[in-house]
């Protein structure tokens, strides 16, 4: 199990128990029989079939122990927020079929992005650490392996369509070929429409999305397959907010309904909705696939490409007389505009992201009696090209010419076109990784023991002048990664497990570049810092398990304890601190301790599959930060809580089915939130609930299964800020570690979406 992201690497076990009775399954689809030396949580199809259509991968997993989400809209299709065991989503891995979905700059996930929940057969959630093969160099924080249905035996598909509040449709389509001809090849095929109305501001979100797989096998054990996922979205983006906007204006702290066409340039402009809307365009691909070379020896392949182009929109005043260019400055002209004829003017400037990314991860297995060894290699090369270039606005409408930035651009007298960011970004990654198993006492003893290295080359170009590192940089890191597990099987129906092991993030590329939309006492406002440290994390947890026939349970100790920690820094120089600059660095650490727990049935009393989790964790900053701003002082930070985690978190759902009628409630808990590491500024604990409930017909001549459902997500429609989007040193005036006296910095959060409720039918064929 320190070996298994590839989706052909899952235990027959667990592939007969997610197939398992369709109404059967622990927890209403909530859980599923686990042999892992390690802490791991799954939602099945069964239950992701009874939430609303469309929810992306970080919605349905929020009721699982340790995993804390937070979408900005109903149907998820503006994305969302997550953190697990008080990390965030950039320090968790995430794959579909295999293949790495974190950004490879940022590390950022677009859960909007990845898939159709009917596709969907199960989200693993490991809580802890990733697996040994898995494709990251940033899961500090465990990972979500996703993984798509096997397409159907024989020639079929589905039909669902959906509408709710805030105008919200969506229509899903998939058909299975079945197995073609006398061969053994099968595949399926499917599209989604969605689209839905902004609940909170103007305008709206709407996303096309399309996915097929294909699977030949033959012989004893070798399969190829390949999945192909391609999305295209456009929306406007819904800001997030202060804790003192938010206690002013609530939910209506939006982007601006009306432009005013007879004074354009104005900043009020700048808010205007049409100016921030977030167009991507992605398109994934994969072969995982198996080789049975001999009766001990297993090749598995994992190829994979990773396409995307996109952008964040926006707008500002920008100055066409004496622009800041470098240590220089420079007219600039766009159109008919230029310094002669206007000053400033505002201008479309969007964070523009293109990434090209291919990989594989290549495997050897072999199977001795007792003993399982594998060995591997994970190559990927990827190029990141990411742009802020001007543009021009209609004044008429308020419209960017183009939504992607291009089009007319200002161009600077020098003949460069102005960016506040213009980088090229190529990453090389060589993983090999070493794992040992042996299987003693008939099976009821695994002990595991692996390492995997890692090296990290990046190369970047930044094409903006004057830079302290200059036009061409070049990063390197290498870690050495051990991991160990021991799992015992007690009896049938108990396991204790114990596992350690070493995780690290590189930094993101932003740490390789100068950038900036201003150039101040001899430098930019962000210096690039390319030689610092990974960070690195050991994680340790010590767990039991209990998998009777009806009750399922498992409770967990864990630990971790962080080293380097990355963030950002303010410097002030002594002997000219009006030039302070903010960069990435190293600073101090973290640790924390805590207890997961969940338990789930199977059918009991009138058909209820009751399902509980819960959460415990005390995390605490081991060092005194940074106050930022232009202070070169620290505050008081060493021992407090860390920011991002809620103390408590709870999730309850119970499930009803016997058949033809089924209903479901939820509820989760997730305890206040701080937004500061001196613990002076914190977002309310909350408590949400859905239900949903439906009704299977009976099988109508070809269609199989028609089934009206209805879901009801939030339903006491509760408005309150759901995740710390951007912590801070301290939100309020304190004295820091040196004396000083420190202002407060702001933070922002996310405002969570409200209560919706929404209709579907769908039948199979």
């Amino acid at each position: 199990m320190m070996g298994s992201t590839a989706p052909t690497d899952e235990m027959k076990s667990e592939h007969l128990e997610v197939h398992a009775s369709r109404h059967g399954q622990a927890g209403g689809g909530m859980m599923i029989k686990e042999d892992a030396p390690k802490s791991r949580s799954t939602v099945t199809a069964e239950y992701i079939s009874k939430q609303t259509p469309g929810l992306n991968p970080m919605q349905l997993i929020e009721m699982l122990p340790g995993v804390n989400t937070t979408s900005t809209d109903p149907l998820g299709l503006s994305g969302g927020q997550m953190s697990m065991r008080g990390l965030n989503q950039t320090q968790i891995g995430f794959t579909l079929e295999g293949f790495p979905i974190n950004d490879i700059g940022s590390y950022a996930v677009y859960p909007q992005e990845i898939v159709d929940s009917e596709n969907l057969r199960t989200i693993n959630v490991a809580q802890g650490s990733a697996d040994l093969d898995s494709p990251h160099i940033s899961a500090t924080g465990g990972s979500v392996d996703m993984y798509l249905r096997d397409p159907a035996e024989h020639f079929g598909g589905t039909v669902d369509g959906s509408y709710g509040s805030y105008n919200a449709r969506r229509i899903f389509g998939r058909v299975d070929t079945g197995y073609i001809g006398h061969s053994n090849l099968k595949g399926f095929v499917s599209f989604s429409a969605a689209t839905e109305h902004s609940w909170r501001g103007p305008g709206g979100q709407n996303k096309l999305h399309g996915e097929t797989k294909w699977i030949d096998s033959w012989g004893d054990g070798n399969v190829v397959s390949f999945s192909l996922v391609g999305n295209q979205s456009r929306g406007v983006l819904f800001p997030t907010t202060s804790l003192e906007k938010f206690q002013q204006l609530g939910i209506y702290n939006t982007y601006s309904a009306t432009w005013d066409k007879n004074n354009p340039n104005s900043s009020a402009n700048g808010n205007y909705y049409q100016l921030h809307r977030n167009p991507f365009t992605n398109i994934y691909a994969s072969a995982p696939s198996t080789f049975k070379l001999t009766d001990n020896l297993t090749l598995t392949e994992t190829p994979y490409f990773w396409y995307g182009n996109g952008n964040g929109g926006g707008a500002y005043n920008t100055y066409l007389s004496g622009y800041q260019y470098g240590a220089t400055r420079e007219n600039g002209s766009i159109g008919q505009y230029n310094a002669s004829n206007t000053k400033s003017m505002l201008l479309y400037n969007p964070s523009n992201t293109q990434t090209y990314r291919p990989g594989a991860v290549t495997k050897l297995t072999l199977h001795t009696g007792i003993n399982r060894l594998m060995v591997g290699y994970w190559f990927e090369y990827s190029k990141q090209a990411q742009t802020g270039p001007y543009s021009l606005i209609d004044p008429e409408n308020g419209r960017p010419y183009d939504e992607l930035g291009g089009g007319q651009n200002l161009v600077l007298a020098n003949g460069q076109t102005a960016e506040y960011r213009d980088t090229l970004t190529q990453t090389r990654i060589h993983t090999m990784f070493i794992d040992d198993s042996i299987s003693l006492l008939h099976d009821r003893l695994t002990i595991d023991g692996g390492l995997k290295y890692t090296v990290v080359n990046r190369q970047g170009h930044n094409m903006l002048p004057d830079t302290s590192t200059g036009p061409y940089i070049n990063g390197s890191w290498q870690e050495p990664l051990p991991a160990v597990a021991i799992r015992y099987r007690i009896n049938n129906e108990n396991q204790l497990f114990a596992s350690s092991t070493t995780n690290f993030r590189i930094p993101q590329n932003s740490s390789l570049y100068d950038s900036g939309t201003y150039y101040k006492n001899g430098g930019y406002g962000t210096k690039a810092n390319p030689n610092v440290k990974p960070e690195v994390s050991i994680s340790e947890e010590f767990g039991w398990r209990y998998q009777g026939p009806t009750v399922m349970s498992s409770l967990t100790y864990f630990h971790y304890n962080f080293t380097n920690r990355l963030y950002t820094q303010v410097v002030v120089p002594p002997d000219n601190p009006g030039a302070y600059y903010s960069r990435s660095i190293n600073g101090g650490g973290s640790h924390a301790d805590g207890v997961d727990f969940e338990i789930g049935t199977r059918p009991i009393l009138y058909h209820l599959r009751p399902y509980f989790s819960a959460e415990y964790v005390n995390a605490r900053t081991d060092s005194n930060v940074s106050a930022g701003g232009s202070s070169s002082d620290f505050v008081f930070s060493k021992g407090k809580f860390a920011p991002q985690t809620p103390k408590y978190q709870f999730g309850f759902h119970l499930d009803y089915d016997d058949g033809h009628l089924f209903a479901g409630y939820g509820l989760k808990y997730v305890a206040k939130q701080y937004s500061t590491f001196v613990n002076d500024q914190q977002i309310p604990d909350y408590l949400t609930m859905n239900v949903n409930a439906g009704y299977r017909f009976r099988n109508v001549g070809p269609f199989k299964a028609p089934t009206l459902r209805l879901n009801i997500q939030n339903i006491t429609d509760r408005h309150y800020l759901g995740f710390v989007n951007g912590t801070a040193a301290n939100a309020y005036r304190a004295r820091g570690v040196y004396g000083s006296n420190l202002n407060g910095s702001s933070t922002t959060f996310l405002v969570a979406s409200p209560f919706f409720v929404t209709g579907s039918a769908s039948v199979d064929f």
